[in-house]
């Protein structure tokens, strides 16, 4: 996140993008052993950015996105990307979700997790939870064979 957000917060050159992550994680990780997810999180953000922000703009419709605070924008990027592209295995959704919220409220303003978690929340029940399609289904067939 402090690498999205010193990207964002400096004029969001894509170039300067890598010196900011290996400089923050010899600052603020350095004795991380193996720092794979923190570039496959930065990577995968910068990746689907563009498609990131048209979703943050759609579930918040009353929030420019330049409107929106450095800090949750670039939560809710991180949230959304970990909801909609990453490895649910190792992320489920909620947890991407809850740990989007605790990021907001830590670093942002005062209203920052109530904000994020409505975006994140409003998407979330829009893609629907993964493997409720199936639930679901079973249960309608259950109730058809009972009727």
């Amino acid at each position: 996140m402090q690498s999205l957000y010193e990207w964002d917060f400096r004029g969001r050159k894509k170039s300067d993008l890598p010196e900011v992550v290996e400089r923050n994680i010899k600052e603020f990780a350095a004795g991380m052993e193996d720092p794979s997810f923190i570039h496959d999180l930065v990577d995968g953000v910068m990746k689907h950015i563009k498609e990131l922000d048209k979703i943050i703009e759609k579930a918040a419709p009353q929030w420019p996105l330049e409107q929106i605070a450095v800090v949750d924008r670039n939560v809710l990027r991180i949230g959304l990307f970990e909801l909609l592209f990453g490895k649910r295995e190792e992320v489920p959704p909620k947890v991407a979700i809850n740990e989007a919220i605790e990021l907001a409220k830590s670093f942002g303003g005062e209203s920052s997790g109530k904000f994020v978690n409505g975006v994140l929340g409003t998407v979330y029940r829009e893609i629907g939870e993964p493997g409720k399609e199936h639930v679901k289904e079973e249960k309608e067939k259950e109730e058809e064979v009972n009727n």
